[in-house]
């Protein structure tokens, strides 16, 4: 698959509430996701499958989605960008609030190799 088939083919699973099956067929072994900041207890870069699967599962079972918006995507050469927007509450802290972010994805030999995610940090 090319970029825009890999971009395409996230975009379409995380619209449909799939983003565990898009880490599992679109995303290289040796993955690294970047975070803008540290989720709690976690640090800013998961490095590798496992860790990033760790990461999702983690972020899934801590949030409450009451909606989610994809958008894009927009590619570049061997990357791309997609836009999500989400209406959540944590459900440790019971906070609902609106989340605004980019990924940016990095594409080799058919895979995602890197995400990094861009958001406010509320400062």
């Amino acid at each position: 698959m090319n970029t825009m088939d890999i971009a395409k083919q996230l975009v379409e699973l995380c619209r449909q509430g799939k983003n565990m099956e898009a880490v599992n067929t679109l995303f290289a072994d040796d993955i690294v996701s970047v975070e803008a900041g540290a989720p709690p207890g976690m640090e800013r870069a998961a490095h590798g499958i496992a860790a990033v699967r760790a990461k999702s599962e983690w972020w899934m079972a801590n949030h409450e989605i009451h909606s989610a918006a994809v958008t894009g995507p927009w590619p570049h050469d061997d990357r791309f960008v997609v836009g999500f927007q989400y209406d959540v509450t944590n459900k440790p802290s019971g906070q609902r609030m609106k989340l605004d972010e980019v990924g940016l994805y990095y594409i080799r030999d058919g895979k995602i190799v890197r995400e990094e995610f861009f958001y406010s940090m509320g400062g």
